[in-house]
């Protein structure tokens, strides 16, 4: 449920305002824009991300091409490609501005050309905000999230956000902490130094 009203008057200011808080938005089935701030809150403790032995192969194989931000965009839209999505138009539009910005950006799996899996999320300070994948090859979204995980290591970042918990990010080690827990790590995160790109 939100937590806050609607507000239709999304921005990227707004948008980074909000995460600066431990809020975020998502599109309803109308359009309109709701924020929220679960709690528990999911996140990734960094030095406890699991990969599975048999997606170490797949990375090692090298099947996939990983690079950042070649098509962010396309990023959103290709997470967006369900029944059900909270990723609208205006959405797309002002994370695509906060990419522009620097703020915002997408970590993306190649196969022969083709992007074929990967996610998105903003970068602040040292925390990034994890906000959806993709995956239309098999592996494909899990390879782009342990090169998100070993960059943000490599970057010096303490906190990676996935707001919500599902089972496959579970698998990898996710896990749930009060919201309360969340803002008191959120602060010094974001007066970090780190640099994504």
């Amino acid at each position: 449920m939100p937590t806050t009203p609607k507000d239709p008057q999304l921005s990227p200011q707004l948008v980074v305002a909000a995460y600066r808080q431990g809020i975020f938005p998502m599109a309803d089935e109308d359009g309109a824009i709701s924020w929220y701030a679960p709690d528990p809150r999911a996140v990734f403790e960094l030095d406890h991300f699991r990969v599975p032995s048999r997606l170490a192969r797949t990375i090692r194989s090298g099947r996939f091409e990983v690079v950042v931000n070649r098509d962010f965009s396309g990023t959103m839209r290709a997470c967006a490609e369900r029944p059900e999505t909270w990723i609208s138009d205006e959405i797309v539009a002002v994370y695509t501005a906060l990419n522009r910005a620097g703020m915002a950006h997408s970590v993306e799996s190649y196969r022969e050309g083709r992007l074929v899996g990967g996610l998105y999320g903003v970068a602040l300070g040292g925390a990034f905000m994890g906000e959806s994948m993709f995956s239309r090859e098999r592996d494909a979204s899990k390879v782009a999230l342990a090169f998100l995980v070993k960059r943000l290591q490599a970057r010096g970042f303490v906190l990676l956000d996935t707001q919500f918990m599902t089972p496959h990010l579970a698998r990898f080690g996710a896990c749930h902490i009060p919201l309360a827990d969340y803002l008191i790590r959120l602060e010094p995160a974001l007066a970090l130094p780190c640099r994504f790109d």
